[in-house]
């Protein structure tokens, strides 16, 4: 059987592939989550890595659960703690993993991102659509609910109100519709997507790596946090910041004149 997840690394950036598209990127078995999971632990702890771009092998991006697997093995006639044991164990390791990611991720949609396939590109920070695209909030369609996060992540993403339609009507958006909602920061024709992912990757590799990891964080936290809050963790990581050898590379390069090398420390 082929990986279910390719880890390729690029000079400073890394793609991270969906690699089943014969279930079109399902993420819902062990085998998937074990492997997504450990190629986004690898990705972040590479010193050498800055950014990674996270795809789909094949036509979709991910259709989220394996529904006829999940027939397949009884889900609906398990009893209800066992099934909360399952996804605890299971779905839900992705977005705490991904979560723990200091350096950027972001999403090249290629294709259809259903269900907990909307949810995983709502994970990274960055998301860019082929024009095929396709997004669909639809776990209540087959009676269910976003069992993976999708409720804490996309409202994030898109807002309340739009997360609300997305979820309520389980209806799908083309990739310009999510353009539209915010879901996405651009779309480009299916045979550019790669290669703009990869130009945005490259223009954050090019960035001091320190203060890039930081500002991600500095960037999640105020999603949660209040004004007070977020002042103080940016003076405390401004105070970090100050003292890399990075920062002081930027500072003189820019008063030489030349393009500055920065190392990550």
């Amino acid at each position: 059987m082929t990986q279910p997840v390719l880890l390729e690394r690029d000079g400073f950036v890394a793609t991270i592939t969906l690699n089943r598209p014969e279930t079109r990127n399902a993420i819902s078995d062990d085998d998937v989550i074990d492997a997504l999971v450990a190629a986004v632990q690898e990705a972040d702890s590479d010193p050498d890595l800055r950014v990674a771009i996270v795809t789909g092998a094949g036509s979709s991006f991910s259709s989220g659960g394996n529904l006829k697997k999940m027939l397949e093995d009884g889900m609906s006639d398990m009893p209800p703690p066992q099934t909360r044991q399952s996804y605890r164990r299971g779905i839900q390791r992705i977005p705490l993993a991904f979560e723990a990611v200091e350096i950027p991720l972001i999403a090249a949609v290629n294709g259809p991102a259903i269900g907990a396939g909307c949810d995983l590109a709502c994970m990274c920070d960055i998301r860019i659509a082929a024009e095929s695209a396709r997004f669909a909030e639809s776990f209540v369609k087959v009676g269910i609910v976003p069992g993976d996060g999708g409720a804490f992540l996309l409202q994030r993403v898109v807002g309340y109100a739009r997360a609300a339609e997305m979820a309520l009507t389980g209806d799908p958006l083309t990739a310009s519709e999510a353009l539209a909602f915010g879901l996405v920061s651009r779309v480009v024709p299916d045979g550019d997507l790669l290669a703009t992912a990869r130009r945005i990757a490259d223009s954050i590799a090019a960035n001091p790596p320190v203060a890039v990891r930081m500002t991600k964080r500095l960037l999640r936290e105020a999603h949660r946090s209040g004004l007070a809050s977020v002042l103080e963790y940016s003076s405390a990581l401004q105070a970090i910041a100050h003292t890399t050898q990075d920062h002081a590379e930027a500072v003189a390069a820019f008063a030489a004149r030349r393009a500055p090398e920065f190392t990550g420390r």
